[in-house]
């Protein structure tokens, strides 16, 4: 029986990989630090507990043991990539997508901002740009080169059960507390691109059924459909028999408010997926309104301790009453502003930039005089 080495496994998408690799006819080891085990992983999975951040660390995990695939979504990659060599028959990686120009300071492009979407051959960053970014290339390249028939991908924002940094919790919560709003920045029309856990790992496993095709490959991953901040407030919900109306401020009011922005700024952050759809057939397996209910359902029956760890990570203060005083405030000086605003046309329609037939027929007979 091959045999199979996933590193990670107990994150949102590690339940899927192992049951995809286990229908796969493959024995599976996870590799992971063992701090927190999960109901989803089969009691018959042996595990290597170990930090799979260091080489030393590492190596004295795995010794000199031998698998014909290496799935590595946790831990340093540049270092699992050279402890592997030799010791893998195939190395599949899963880094995200921050390492574009443009992540984390929209203006060091122009026109600021990244492109929508946002292919593969986009600008990445280089050594004078931002560290944490350039770290993420040079992982990519380390890679590359020390597996040439590796297959990369770059994950966005997943959403699933176990996602440590569950920014949906901002909306369960609201509704849990019956919240009457929820602010939004710019009308919450920022688009960021996520994935359900489900799809992200049926995307990472196109690669072990299709590893000609994908060799040397990097692909960004991402659901298919994508939806604004306001729409994913409005999904998520929904998805629990609720209604949570939006209030809308500018960025630089709503910014700190809303965690659901990527980096707090306004800017899209959209991945093209065609090439991993021409390459390796990509299609989502699961729904978008099902992937979000099967997470808002979980996160109700795992509600995070309110002020804690956790809930502190996503970034929402969830301070309620500041939220409240800011929107009265915001109102006020709206109403203030109102007599200072142009007037708006008072029709529905705007004017038609071309004359009207009839009208062009008229001057054409006047002319013909």
């Amino acid at each position: 029986m091959a045999k199979a080495l996933v590193v990670g496994g107990t994150g949102p998408t590690g339940p899927y990989l192992v049951a995809g690799l286990r229908e796969r006819g493959y024995d599976v080891t996870i590799f992971h630090r063992g701090t927190h085990e999960i109901p989803e992983i089969p009691a018959d999975i042996t595990h290597i507990h170990g930090d799979p951040h260091f080489p030393e660390t590492i190596e004295a995990a795995l010794g000199a043991t031998t698998w014909d695939l290496a799935v590595v979504t946790y831990g340093r990659i540049r270092h699992l990539a050279d402890a592997l060599v030799g010791k893998v028959g195939r190395f599949v990686s899963v880094g995200g997508f921050p390492l574009y120009k443009g992540y984390w300071d929209p203006f060091e492009l122009s026109p600021a901002g990244m492109a929508v979407p946002l292919p593969e051959d986009g600008a990445v960053a280089g050594p004078q740009d931002n560290r944490f970014s350039y770290l993420i290339r040079s992982t990519e390249e380390a890679v590359l080169a020390a597996h040439p028939d590796a297959a990369h991908f770059r994950y966005p924002y997943v959403y699933g059960p176990h996602q440590v940094e569950p920014k949906e919790w901002s909306i369960v919560r609201r509704v849990l507390d019956r919240r009457p709003y929820m602010l939004v920045a710019d009308g919450g029309q920022a688009l960021g691109s996520r994935g359900f856990a489900a799809n992200l790992a049926h995307a990472v496993l196109l690669a072990v059924d299709l590893p000609q095709r994908s060799a040397g490959q990097i692909y960004n991953c991402a659901d298919e459909t994508q939806y604004s901040v306001r729409q994913w407030i409005e999904l998520v919900a929904a998805a629990l028999g609720a209604e949570l109306p939006t209030l809308s401020l500018p960025l630089e009011l709503a910014g700190h408010a809303d965690s659901l922005l990527l980096e707090g700024q306004g800017f899209h952050r959209l991945l093209d997926l065609h090439k991993l759809r021409t390459d390796l057939g990509y299609h989502d397996v699961v729904s978008v309104q099902e992937g979000v209910r099967i997470t808002a359902q979980w996160l109700v029956a795992n509600r995070l301790e309110p002020g804690g760890q956790l809930e502190t990570a996503i970034g929402d203060s969830f301070d309620y009453d500041a939220e409240d005083r800011l929107v009265q405030a915001y109102r006020q000086a709206v109403d203030a502003l109102a007599p200072l605003t142009p007037p708006r046309r008072d029709s529905g329609y705007a004017p038609h930039a071309y004359a009207h037939p009839k009208q062009a027929d008229q001057g054409r007979d006047h002319r013909n005089r």
